[in-house]
C-alpha cells in the first residue's frame, strides 16, 4: 500500500458519497473548504489532490488515514512488523 492508493480511496470514499446523496459537491466544497470546481474535476479524475488538500479535506470530515484502510491491510502491516 502507498499513499497514492490511499489518496484514491478517499476520491471513491467521497465519490461514493455524492453518488448516494449523502453529500453533493457543492456541500463538499462549502465544508472542505476547496473549490466545487476542484472537488467536481477531482470526482470525475481529471484532477488529483495535494496532499495538502487531501490532509484538510481529512480533517474536515473527521476521518484520519486508518478510516481508508481495510481490515486486510492492517493485517498485512501488522505481519510486516
Amino acid at each position: 500500500m502507498d499513499f497514492h492508493e490511499l489518496q484514491m480511496r478517499l476520491v471513491v470514499f467521497l465519490r461514493e458519497r455524492v453518488r448516494s446523496g449523502e453529500l453533493t459537491e457543492r456541500g463538499l466544497a462549502r465544508i472542505t473548504r476547496v473549490s466545487q470546481p476542484h472537488i467536481h474535476n477531482v470526482l470525475k479524475e481529471k484532477r488529483f489532490l495535494s496532499t495538502e488538500t487531501s490532509d484538510k479535506i481529512l480533517r474536515r470530515l473527521r476521518m484520519d488515514l486508518l478510516d481508508l484502510m481495510r481490515p486486510e491491510d492492517l493485517a498485512e502491516w501488522q505481519r510486516r512488523r
